[in-house]
């Protein structure tokens, strides 16, 4: 079985349904959720046990090197339909030295906005520890955040200590660590909805780790809507087929499609083998699977790729040279 060659892979959609709307969970090993390969010699297993049994060959060296059989990326759908609770998350030494898991830092794509939609982001102006932590204790922290009208297309980085939400009618496709490190600060008065988040987590242990600075928001240059040391998220508008060598990245590669469809080509055993992606679905291409070719099957495609070629630092010096990132 070891010697059998991986595959391009879905995963069967994980879904939790909340007062302010859903997640799906496109791909995730997170322990409480781990997808589970939809359709192939796989079908059936788990990502930890793909990470378990092919490790590196999943993953690739660099990426395997830094998280180990821990895969580094989740990707959710959020389908909001009222207002979510306004959350923060933690960076990687924080995270790590607090409750041994990863920190987050993610990107929220918009595929779709309605009625009253509108993204908490960041604070207005800067503020203080206790003016906040009063605010979130009597639901009038809204006052204090930077609001965006979003539109689709758009792409927020959210980074670790930034606090965030969103209301109204919105489709958001969330890239993201790996990391169940959600902080509630405020659920707008309503109880706290079993499995959103660890109760454990709450608004007094996320003061020291949040950002009181004025917000500023810099739109992405191009198509490169995040390059940072977790992940680079690039959008590929398809209009011809593309040649893709996957060795130089050390690293998986992901592929959202958000419009069209398109079909990922390479060899296998001496044949031909296409993998069609389609819109709303994520593929995960193992670092094993170097040379391939999209081929857009619908017009107008567009695919987000995401990869994470994370170095390991040097034990001595910290060195992070070999970095794409850097």
């Amino acid at each position: 079985m070891e010697e059998r060659k991986l595959y391009p892979i879905k995963f069967c959609t994980l879904q939790d349904d909340y007062s302010w709307g859903s997640e799906e969970f496109k791909l995730a090993d997170l322990g409480y959720r781990d997808s589970l390969v939809r359709e192939g010699w796989l079908a059936g297993n788990s990502l930890g046990e793909l990470m378990d049994t092919y490790m590196d060959r999943i993953s690739g060296d660099n990426s395997y090197e830094y998280y180990g059989r821990q895969f580094p990326t989740c990707v959710r759908l959020l389908k909001v339909r009222g207002k979510m609770p306004l959350r923060v998350h933690p960076d990687d030494d924080t995270a790590g030295q607090r409750y041994d898991f990863l920190g987050k830092d993610k990107l929220w794509y918009v595929l779709r906005t309605g009625k009253d939609a509108r993204i908490g982001i960041g604070m207005k102006q800067s503020t203080d520890a206790e003016t906040f932590f009063k605010a979130c204790l009597d639901a009038s922290v809204d006052g204090l955040l930077n609001i965006v009208a979003p539109h689709a297309g758009q792409s927020l980085r959210i980074r670790p200590g930034t606090v965030h939400y969103a209301e109204g009618d919105m489709d958001i496709l969330e890239i993201a660590q790996s990391s169940p490190m959600d902080f509630c600060l405020c659920p707008w008065g309503r109880p706290m909805e079993d499995g959103e988040f660890d109760p454990s987590l709450t608004l007094a242990d996320a003061l020291d780790f949040i950002d009181y600075r004025r917000f500023s928001y810099t739109p992405p240059e191009g198509d490169t809507l995040a390059d940072c040391e977790a992940f680079t998220i690039t959008r590929m508008k398809l209009d011809s087929p593309v040649k893709c060598n996957n060795s130089g990245y050390g690293s998986f590669i992901l592929y959202s499609c958000i419009k069209g469809a398109a079909s990922l080509q390479l060899d296998i055993l001496g044949q031909t083998a296409a993998f069609p992606v389609r819109e709303g679905e994520t593929m995960l291409v193992p670092a094993e699977c170097e040379d391939f070719v999209i081929v857009p099957t619908e017009k107008d495609t567009v695919l987000l790729e995401t990869t994470s070629d994370r170095i390991q630092p040097d034990s001595y010096t910290g060195d992070r040279s070999g970095s794409s990132t850097e």
